[in-house]
Parts: structure tokens; C-alpha cells; sequence
């Protein structure tokens, strides 16, 4: 991709089409007029770029949002150049004044341009859509005063006008030319533009409100065949917040028409602004008419002249960042729908993972924490609590046993073969249940997934995407998962011990009580068990329901230490189920919170909700 001259006509010209629909190429401008960042162009700026990419990605079965799309990213373009106005405004406050002529096809723009110039500089064709770049004609200007023109311009080429390329819309042209000082127009910039409702006109109308938003006043040119149209209402509604002084000039009337189409005209105007009418000129048909033909139109020449003259004396830039403001907050809620939709996404993504993970949890503490029968924590506590005591006739066990072993699996496992020379291991039933409630939670989610892709059309797209992340992601967090249900479970064995530790030392406040229990026949068969639990020759199951060990937590129970031990066994409950939930935030939660990030960006707008808060914050 070359170019002989960033002023000069282009040798090649890049492409980058939306769906046929819109040109962008890359910014080539020196001409800085970017605004500082955070503020609202720079905001602007990127939610129009989010637009572009999002656009591009849109199914061809999905036409409705498409077409959404596109005319949002119609007007945000309008907003971007409107805001840079506004910077031009700031910094170039004696730039030359611009006038946009604007109107439908074949109303006879570039012909009341040459008429009001006395010229033929625009170039004229009965064809419609002959004009489809912007054509500005410096009229008694200088080219030093316009050095700001290509930064303005900064997705098009400019090239003389005789070299403009038919084939490539994101070109325009300045042409220099003289009216004499008395002119109404010298010292203006008068830009011609392409028509902005034909077939084609997608691939350049955004050079027309490019041209519409860089105007100080705007001349509409409108034909009785025209002026009813909806595309001419939709463009006059557009510009209503910018207040440019406007005059209409109403082309090709036959004269006993004026009157009443003045009227219809007036009243239409009415029905889709508040502001009052602007002037309107009427002009008439005239047959095979040339260029030189509006020499017989004098009398309607002055008054277009002098209507446009008035209009020139009216224009004030000081208010131009008000109305520029007026215009974003009028479309700012269509800009924002479908980058919040796309939030709202996440967000709901956010609440499902929440909500799934709470009810595991919920789960867990049911069906383990507080589960009569398969919660068993507490009662391994007791186990150590009873290797801890002296008991005549196992004290040589539970010494080798302490010296031994004390929760490690590993441990335990080394254990288990050293006195019954069998590789024994104690399986958890927390373990069991944690892996369960973890398997509900995708269960649930995938469900979900399924119902919320039935739900809304324009939403199915996000949910398959996650369901096919989900699918994918879901063995590695298998299995991530279950290593870290392991290394929880071994981790918290020291919190086991404190616990049976907190119970012996309490138990040694209260000698009576533990020289009664070391003496009774059950505390000796329960730490038989306890070593039977400890070499892996019992299971926890058989040792929590063996009689001697529910004879013994009734004895400890109704004891001077009852009533600590059923905080001991409560905070124990409490750290425990902490931990569980540490552990799914760590591994469960974070890894699927952040499952969206893995999605294909190029399809998202991925404007995060602080900045629109901050970019709504400016606006308010």
C-alpha cells in the first residue's frame, strides 16, 4: 500500500468493507485533534471501534441486528465528527465557516453550487449518485487556513478533484476558487456531498454527516419528488440537536405549486422538529436545463443568496459543545443497548457461577457438615484425643502411635503396613461428597447453559460460545479440583489435632474427670479402636457408630467439659466449612468466573461497566 502524496491523489486505496455497508480505512492524518484521555470523543472513539469489529462479526442470518448495528454505528460516527467539531471549535476558533449542502438524489446540489458561484465546478449528471465524495470549495481562501482539514478527515484521502476515484468512496477534494470580497460566501468553505438515500449511498454516507457535522450552516436541497421522504426527515431529524442555521432551497417546482408544497414543507417540519421553519427558497423546473440556465433565475439566485447570507450572520460556536453534548445524550441509550446486553451477560454469567457454587456449598454442609451419620470430622478428633491419653494396657500402642503417625495419609498408609504388613488407606467420606457436589455444580450450570440458549434469539450466540467453553474447560477442572480437594484435606489435619489438643488440655483442668475416664472399660475399648482407626484396620464409619465410642462421647458429653466440647466441635464445623469455601473460591469459582475471558473478543464490544459508568458520569 502506497501513496504519492498524503495531499495528492492515492496510487492504491485500501479496503476494509462492513458487510458492503460502511468504508473505514487507517488514519493517515499528522494533523493531530485527538482529545486528552477520558474524555467523552476518546470514549466515542473507541465504542465506534467496538462497533466496527462487532459488525463485522454479525451472522448473515441475523439480519435484525445487523441492521441495528449499523444505523447505530451511523450516528455514533456523526457523534465522533459532531465532538470533533466541538475540538476544532476549541482550538481553531477562527477556522473558516463551513456550508454543507445537503439532499436526496437528484435534487440538484452540485447545480446550485455551480449557480451560486457563478461556475461550473461541481460536476453535474443526470445520473443518479454521480457525486459520491465530498467536494469543498474554498472560496477566497487561502490553503494555509485549511491545515487542519485532513486531521478532520482522518479516515479519508484527499486528492484533487479531476483524479477522485469512482470506485473509492473514502475520498474527498478541495478545490480553491474566487468569488470576489463582496460575495455572501467568500472567505467560506462551500462543501458539495453525495446523496444520502440512493441504493449506494450506504458506502458513503458517512462522508456525508462527516460534512453535515463539520457544518456551520447547512443548505438542504430538496425536489418535489423528494422532499416527502423519509430518508430526508430522518437526515433533518439527525441534525435538529446541532441547531446549525439552515436554509432550505426548495428545486424543480413548478410555480402554481409554490405555495402550497411551502406549506406542506413548513408543516412537515414542524411534525419532526420544535424548532421554527427554516427559509425556504423556491426555485422552478426548468426543461433540459444547462448550467447556464439559472442565468434567467436571478431573482431566486438573490434570494438564496441573501437567505444564506442571513444565515451565515447568524452562526454563534460558542454553543456548539452544548448541543454537541444535546446530540450524544439523545442517541447515548441506542449506542449503549447492546454493549450493557453484552455486560448484562456477564453479569448474568457472574450470578449463575455464584448461585451454583453457593448451592454446592449449601450441599456439602447438608449432606456432610450436617449429616447425623457421614460427618465425621469431630469424631477423628476424638480419635486423637484418645491417643493422647495414658490408658493402662495400650500404652505402648498409642506411644508408637503417636511417634508414628498422625494424620498424614501418607502416613497412615506407612502405618497400616508396618503393623498389619497390608497397604491399607482410609478413604474420606468428605472427599466423596466434596467430588459430588462439585459434579452437581457443572450438572447445573450446563442445564442452565441449555435453557438460557433457548431463551432469547439475539443472546444464543454468547451461551453456546460458554457452553463450548464450559465442555472444554471442564476435564482440566476436573481435575485441578481434585488435586486440591487432596491437598485440603491434608491440610486441614492440623486443625483436627489443635482441636483434640484443646479437649486434653481441657480435659487436664479437670483431673477427676480424666483419671474417671482413663479408668472405665470403655475408654479403653474406644482406643483400642482409635488405633484400629489410626493403622487402617477400621474404617471411619465403624469407628464413629462402634458402641464403646458412642458410649465414650456420652460420658464426654455429660461431663464438666460438655459444654466445650460442643464449641469445639462447633468452631471445628465452622473452620471446616471456611475452608471448603475457600477452596471452591480458589479453584471452582475463579476458574469459571473468568471462563468469558477465554471468548473470541473479536465479537464483543468489551467496554468493561466502570467505563461506561465513567463515560455516563461525563455525560450527566
Amino acid at each position: 500500500m502506497s501513496f504519492s502524496n498524503r495531499k495528492g491523489p492515492a496510487t492504491q486505496f485500501p479496503e476494509q468493507r462492513v458487510r458492503n455497508a460502511i468504508v473505514y480505512n487507517l488514519p493517515f492524518s499528522n494533523v493531530d485533534v485527538s482529545p486528552a484521555p477520558q474524555t467523552m470523543l476518546s470514549f466515542i472513539r473507541r465504542l465506534k471501534q467496538s462497533y466496527e469489529r462487532v459488525l463485522e462479526h454479525v451472522s448473515p442470518d441475523d439480519e435484525t441486528r445487523f441492521l441495528e448495528l449499523r444505523r447505530n454505528l451511523q450516528t455514533l460516527s456523526f457523534g465522533e465528527a459532531v465532538l470533533e467539531k466541538s475540538e476544532l471549535n476549541r482550538s481553531r476558533k477562527d477556522h473558516p465557516l463551513q456550508i454543507a449542502v445537503l439532499g436526496p438524489t437528484q435534487a440538484g446540489k452540485s447545480s446550485v453550487v455551480n449557480w451560486l458561484l457563478e461556475k461550473k465546478l461541481a460536476e453535474v449528471s443526470p445520473l443518479a449518485g454521480f457525486t459520491v465524495h465530498p467536494q469543498g470549495f474554498c472560496i477566497d481562501l487561502q490553503a494555509d487556513r485549511l491545515d487542519w482539514i485532513d486531521g478532520y478527515f482522518h479516515h479519508y484521502w484527499r486528492c484533487p478533484r479531476e483524479t477522485l476515484p469512482s470506485e473509492h468512496y473514502d475520498c474527498f477534494s478541495l478545490l480553491e476558487t474566487a468569488a470576489g470580497a463582496r460575495h455572501p460566501l467568500s472567505g467560506t468553505v462551500l462543501w458539495d456531498t453525495p446523496d444520502f438515500d440512493s441504493v449506494d449511498a450506504e458506502d458513503y454516507r458517512q462522508a456525508v454527516l462527516r460534512v453535515a457535522a463539520l457544518a456551520d450552516v447547512v443548505l438542504l436541497i430538496l425536489s418535489k419528488d423528494k422532499y416527502a421522504d423519509l430518508s430526508v426527515w430522518e437526515l433533518i431529524g439527525l441534525l435538529e440537536p446541532l441547531s446549525q442555521p439552515t436554509v432550505i432551497c426548495l428545486n424543480k417546482i413548478e410555480r402554481a405549486s409554490y405555495q402550497t408544497l411551502v406549506v406542506s414543507l413548513q408543516e412537515k417540519w414542524r411534525n419532526a422538529r420544535r424548532d421554527s421553519p427554516p427559509p425556504i427558497v423556491t426555485v422552478p423546473y426548468l426543461e433540459d436545463m444547462q448550467v447556464d440556465d439559472f442565468a434567467q433565475l436571478s431573482s431566486e439566485r438573490a434570494q438564496l443568496l441573501g437567505a444564506v447570507d442571513r444565515a451565515i450572520r447568524s452562526v454563534r460556536r460558542e454553543p456548539h459543545a452544548k448541543n454537541a453534548g444535546r446530540f450524544v445524550q439523545i442517541h447515548w441509550r441506542d449506542w449503549l443497548a447492546p454493549v450493557k446486553a453484552e455486560n448484562s451477560l456477564n453479569a448474568e454469567w457472574h450470578s449463575l457461577i455464584d448461585e451454583a457454587v453457593r448451592d454446592s456449598l449449601n450441599i456439602y454442609k447438608r449432606d456432610y457438615l450436617n449429616h447425623p451419620h457421614h460427618y465425621e470430622t469431630f469424631q477423628r478428633a476424638l480419635a486423637e484425643l484418645l491417643t493422647l491419653l495414658e490408658i493402662p494396657g495400650l500404652a505402648g500402642a498409642l506411644l508408637t502411635t503417636r511417634k508414628i503417625v498422625t494424620w498424614p495419609v501418607r502416613q497412615i498408609v506407612k502405618l497400616g503396613q508396618a503393623v498389619g504388613g497390608r497397604r491399607q488407606r482410609s478413604v474420606s467420606g468428605e472427599a466423596a461428597i466434596l467430588h459430588q457436589v462439585a459434579e452437581h455444580l457443572f450438572i447445573r450450570i450446563s442445564e442452565t447453559i441449555l435453557l438460557k440458549r433457548d431463551d432469547d434469539p439475539s443472546r444464543q450466540a454468547w451461551w453456546k460460545e460458554m457452553a463450548g467453553l464450559l465442555r472444554s474447560a471442564r476435564p482440566v477442572l476436573t481435575n485441578r479440583y481434585a488435586s486440591a480437594v487432596d491437598q485440603y484435606i491434608l491440610a486441614f489435619q492440623p486443625e483436627i489435632e489443635k482441636t483434640a489438643h484443646g479437649l486434653y488440655d481441657r480435659l487436664r483442668e479437670h483431673p477427676a474427670v480424666l483419671n474417671g475416664i482413663r479408668a472405665t472399660r470403655v475408654t479403653t475399648d474406644a482406643a483400642a479402636l482409635a488405633v484400629a482407626l489410626h493403622t487402617g484396620g477400621i474404617g471411619v464409619q465403624d469407628f464413629i457408630i462402634a458402641p464403646a465410642m458412642l458410649s465414650l462421647t456420652t460420658m464426654l458429653a455429660e461431663s464438666a467439659i460438655g459444654h466445650y466440647m460442643g464449641k469445639a466441635a462447633a468452631d471445628l464445623k465452622q473452620k471446616q466449612f471456611k475452608a471448603v469455601e475457600e477452596l471452591f473460591a480458589r479453584t471452582v469459582h475463579a476458574y469459571l468466573i473468568g471462563l468469558p475471558g477465554q471468548m473470541d473478543t473479536s465479537r464483543q464490544f468489551n467496554i468493561p461497566p466502570e467505563t461506561l459508568e465513567s463515560a455516563e458520569a461525563q455525560l450527566g
